[in-house]
């Protein structure tokens, strides 16, 4: 091992030597302070260790060279495959919080719709209120602080609510935990005016899913409510020991809560000094200064990471493997899975999670296949146009009635799954009449007792047993998501085998539970849909 003043010589000399890297020269200081980026030229000539996957892995092998497309919109995050875990059920995805905000040292970050009140989501108030604890008891105290971020109007909705369940945290803890609100810059003058509890719901939410603990980071698009911890089925992905993606998100959900209603203790609200408001500030210029904050975020994480990136490419030319530290030190990983966060915020004009998700439906080969799923199948204009006019296969799986998370519900809400059988039949008589049944086809999700929440794609290329590429998060590929709430997802692209079969396994869990729609189905006592729903649905389908 050299001398420390000779590593310095080494960072200096490969600095020097890129052309490339002056416009990158302000994130200097920050990447010096990483052992590895010192040490990348003589890491990558280093034999591999004993745990490095076999054969050698590349971070331009066939996948994840096919969609290097996707990091000219977004940071691209080059990580090993076996610090990715596919968590399957809401059970598993509540224990899993759990245990992370137990042993988190440094941060809990969580970013969701809204909390519920029962006791599930009481023991987890409990769980951070324990953690927070530990860490003013530990000598010296420990600096842990706590974030969260829900959407105002669900947040707030009822007596007991989302609020009424932090406020003991800020009280006991004002100087390390942090609640803010999103409030919808669309919903303000006579429309917040006329709008009650619920209904105040459909013009823009805070819809991001990210549940953050330390350097791990849990991807989904699952609440922090009781049934998605029981018996709602969504996706999970939890990223271990991913420091540069956690940091990410931590910025991200940052940014959003500057601009957001931040909580007080006697359940009041205000904005931060100099912040403009949402419903009773002008609206552009909130938008502007929120659209400047999140792609300062978006932006800062990209440079850093084609810096990064480019220094990995140098150390290629004597390489045949890319390797990466893990957090812990305790070992080197190999490249091979690529993590791509896309963001959809269409009222500060940013639209990435669109165009990424637009342009990998317009490239998608001829033979290869896409598993689609929606808890609520709405889609778009354009997204429904390229199902039908690419070529690729489509396999998409959306809620029977029973499951969809409205049934049953009062009034006008206990149509909506009527309303989503009324959609989902008009884009399969699309199908059926321009003959492309054997191309795109349709399920339907049910399980007893059970509802269905779950959404992204896993897509496979031509020939290919296992998925290369998935989407995750909480998009719906729906009005909503594109247009009205503020969402967050990942593109995850991956070599590793291990992975793979995670996701595959993943998809046939959730596709085993469907049956395939046929025009039969349609025929079903419990797919009626009346005449006013029939007539009210084109009207309002953009709100729900």
């Amino acid at each position: 091992m050299p001398h420390s003043s000779n590593m310095a010589l080494m960072s200096r000399a490969v600095i020097l030597a890129s052309p490339m890297l002056s416009c990158y020269m302000f994130e200097l200081k920050a990447i010096m302070r990483s052992s590895y980026l010192l040490l990348a030229p003589l890491l990558c000539q280093a034999k591999p260790q004993a745990e490095v996957p076999s054969p050698p892995c590349s971070a331009y092998a066939h996948n994840i060279q096919r969609f290097q497309w996707i990091g000219e919109f977004v940071p691209a995050f080059g990580i090993s495959g076996s610090q990715v875990k596919v968590l399957s059920s809401p059970s598993e995805f509540y224990e899993t919080m759990k245990e992370h905000i137990k042993m988190a040292k440094k941060r809990i970050v969580m970013a969701s719709l809204y909390l519920g009140t029962g006791p599930l989501e009481q023991e987890l108030v409990d769980c951070i209120e324990e953690t927070l604890q530990r860490s003013q008891d530990e000598t010296p105290k420990s600096d842990l602080r706590v974030s969260v971020l829900l959407d105002c109007t669900r947040g707030s909705r009822g007596k007991k609510n989302s609020r009424t369940m932090l406020i003991p945290l800020l009280k006991k803890f004002p100087n390390q935990v942090r609640v803010s609100l999103y409030h919808t810059p669309d919903l303000r003058g006579i429309l917040k005016f006329l709008l009650p509890e619920r209904f105040n719901e459909i013009i823009g939410l805070q819809h991001i899913k990210v549940y953050l603990f330390d350097n791990n980071v849990i991807v989904s698009g699952a609440n922090l409510s009781d049934s998605y911890f029981t018996n709602r089925q969504d996706r999970y992905v939890l990223l271990q020991d991913c420091h540069e993606i956690a940091d990410f998100f931590d910025d991200l959900v940052n940014a959003v809560s500057d601009i957001s209603l931040q909580l007080q203790q006697n359940d009041t609200t205000d904005m931060n000094q100099g912040m403009i408001h949402p419903f009773t500030g002008n609206r552009k210029d909130f938008c502007a200064e929120a659209n400047k904050r999140i792609m300062a975020v978006v932006n800062e994480a990209r440079s850093k990471q084609q810096y990064r990136n480019h220094i990995k490419c140098l150390s290629e030319n004597n390489s045949e493997q890319l390797l990466v530290p893990s957090d812990n030190g305790q070992a080197l990983k190999c490249t091979d899975t690529w993590i791509y966060p896309m963001i959809q915020m269409k009222s500060f004009e940013i639209r990435i999670d669109e165009q990424v998700t637009e342009t990998l439906m317009t490239r998608a080969e001829a033979e290869s296949k896409m598993y689609l799923t929606s808890g609520y199948f709405n889609l778009t204009k354009a997204y429904m146009d390229l199902i039908l006019g690419t070529s690729a296969d489509y396999q998409i799986l959306l809620a029977s009635p029973e499951v969809n998370g409205f049934f049953g519900a009062k009034g006008v809400a206990g149509a909506i799954p009527s309303a989503y059988v009324y959609i989902a039949r008009q884009f399969y008589r699309r199908v059926y009449q321009s003959g492309l049944q054997d191309r795109i086809r349709l399920n339907e999700y049910f399980r007893e007792d059970w509802t269905f929440h779950a959404k992204g794609l896993w897509y496979y290329l031509s020939g290919s047993r296992w998925p290369c590429l998935t989407l995750i998060g909480s998009p719906n590929f729906g009005y909503r998501s594109v247009h009205r709430d503020l969402e967050a997802q990942l593109a995850i692209v991956t070599d590793n085998h291990n992975l793979q079969q995670q996701l595959q396994q993943e998809q046939e869990n959730l596709y085993c539970l469907s049956n395939e729609i046929s025009t039969i189905t349609f025929d079903q006592p419990n797919r009626h849909v009346k005449l006013w729903v029939k007539l009210v649905t084109p009207l309002i389908k953009n709100f729900f």
